[in-house]
C-alpha cells in the first residue's frame, strides 16, 4: 500500500519511521530495508520511488509513502533517469517521528525529520564517488549509463555537497562491512558501527520448484546485471570449466550485452527475476556460488551458506566479511577469466561441510541485527 501523506499517525511511545532510497529492484539493500521494517512492526517506509511490480511483494504489506516524484512512471520504471530530481524530492519530504531509521545508499540519509536519525549505509553514493565503476567501459554503456555519466559529470559538485549535508544530519551512522566503515570515514570523516545485515529468509516450509531446461550441474550466479558485478567474466569463466552450466539470477540494463555473449559461449542460462521457490531449488541443488563483483556487503554467500553452499567469491570488499575461507568458500584474487575458472574448478572439486556452513550462516542471523537495531534505536531515543 501506498500513499504521499508524510504524517505518521500517533501511537502509544515513541514513533519509529523507516526510510530506504527508492523501491524499484530486488537487491540485498532492499531485503534489508525488509529486515528494518519487520524490527519495528508497524512503522511507515518512506521513499522517492516505489514500484511493487520490481521489488519483492513484502512490501504491499508495509505503509509505503512515496514523494510526489513517484508519480512519474518512467522514472518508477527507470530510477536512474531520476537522479538530477532527487535530492530535492528528498529534501522537501519532512518525516515527523522521534526516531528515523533511513537505509540508504545515496539518497534516504538526506531526508529531514523532527526527531533523531539512525542512517544505515550500504555505501557512499556510488554515482559520485565511484562513477566509473557504477556506469560501466564506456564502450558497453547503454542509454541509461550514459545518462548516469552525463548527469553526474553536470550536477557531481552540487551532488557531493547535498550528500555531505545529509550525512552531517545523522545522529547515528552504522555500516554494513568493514569496507563500508573505512569509505564512510574516508568520505565523511564518521566513525561508524559494523551491522551486518542478514541474510535473506526463505520459507522453508515452501515446496521448492525446479527451473525448467536446468539438467546439468550448475554453479550459481546471482546479481544485478551491472558493469561492476562482473557477470562476463563469470559466464566465461564457467563455460571454460568442463561438464558444469552457469545460471545467472538477476535483472539490469547489461543483460542484452550478457545475453549476446552466453549465447557465444554456451552452457549458460540467464533466467532474470525468479520466485524465491525457484530461488531456493536453485541454491539447493547448485554446486556453489559464483561472487564477482565489487561488494560492500557479500549477502549473496550467506544466502548460499544458509543451504550450506560454498562461495567461489571475489577476494575484496564484502566478501572478505562474509566468506571464510575454507570454511564457506574460496577465493580468487583478480577478475579474469582464468582466475574464477581455477577457483570454481577447486571449489567443486571439495568436500564441504554443509552444516558448518550453515553454522557460518547462523552467526549473521536476523535475530541478532534486529536485537541491536532495537537497542541502538533505544539509545538515541535517550539521548532525544
Amino acid at each position: 500500500m501506498t500513499s504521499d501523506d508524510t504524517t505518521i499517525q500517533p501511537v502509544d511511545g515513541p514513533t519509529i519511521a523507516v526510510a530506504h532510497d527508492y523501491l524499484t529492484q530486488r537487491g540485498g539493500a532492499e531485503r534489508v530495508a525488509l529486515a528494518i521494517a519487520r524490527t519495528f512492526p508497524g512503522a511507515a517506509l518512506h521513499t522517492s520511488l516505489y514500484d511493487p511490480s520490481a521489488t519483492f511483494p513484502e512490501f504491499d504489506s508495509i505503509d509505503v509513502r512515496t514523494m510526489p516524484v513517484n508519480r512519474w512512471g518512467l522514472l518508477r520504471r527507470h530510477h536512474r533517469l531520476a537522479l538530477p530530481f532527487l535530492a530535492r524530492a528528498v529534501s522537501g519530504h519532512h518525516v515527523d517521528a522521534d526516531v528515523l531509521v533511513a537505509s540508504s545508499s545515496g539518497w534516504a540519509h538526506g531526508i529531514p525529520t523532527s526527531g533523531r536519525k539512525i542512517v544505515y549505509c550500504h555505501a557512499p553514493a556510488r554515482w559520485l564517488y565511484q562513477a566509473d565503476r557504477y556506469a560501466g567501459d564506456p564502450g558497453s554503456r547503454g542509454l541509461r549509463s550514459r545518462a548516469v555519466s552525463a548527469a553526474t559529470s553536470i550536477l557531481g559538485p552540487g551532488l557531493r555537497r547535498w550528500d555531505q549535508a545529509a550525512a552531517a544530519s545523522a545522529d547515528r551512522y552504522l555500516v554494513n562491512s568493514r569496507v563500508v566503515q573505512a569509505a564512510v570515514r574516508d568520505v565523511y570523516g564518521i566513525d561508524a558501527e559494523v551491522l551486518p545485515p542478514p541474510p535473506a529468509p526463505f520459507d522453508r516450509s515452501a515446496v521448492p520448484e525446479a527451473v525448467p531446461g536446468i539438467e546439468r550441474p550448475f554453479v550459481l550466479c546471482v546479481a544485478r546485471l551491472l558493469p561492476y558485478k562482473n557477470v562476463d567474466v563469470v559466464i566465461e569463466a564457467v563455460a571454460a570449466v568442463p561438464d558444469i552450466d552457469l545460471v545467472v539470477v538477476g535483472t539490469g540494463p547489461d543483460h542484452a550485452r550478457l545475453e549476446t555473449l552466453a549465447r557465444a559461449v554456451g552452457g549458460t542460462h540467464l533466467l532474470g527475476r525468479v520466485s524465491d521457490a525457484r530461488l531456493r531449488w536453485l541454491y539447493e541443488n547448485s554446486s556453489g556460488l559464483v561472487a564477482a563483483s565489487y561488494e560492500d556487503f557479500g549477502l549473496s554467500p550467506l544466502e548460499a551458506a544458509s543451504f550450506g553452499k560454498a562461495t567461489i567469491a571475489l577476494r575484496d570488499g564484502g566478501y572478505l566479511d562474509t566468506v571464510e575461507e575454507g570454511v564457506n568458500g574460496v577465493f580468487f584474487d583478480r577478475v579474469d577469466r582464468d582466475a574464477v575458472s581455477a577457483a570454481v574448478e577447486l571449489a567443486i572439486s571439495a568436500d564441504w561441510d554443509a552444516e558448518r556452513i550453515r553454522a557460518h550462516a547462523d552467526t549473521f542471523s536476523e535475530e541478532r541485527f534486529s536485537n541491536r537495531l532495537r537497542q541502538i534505536v533505544s539509545e538515541e531515543i535517550g539521548r532525544g
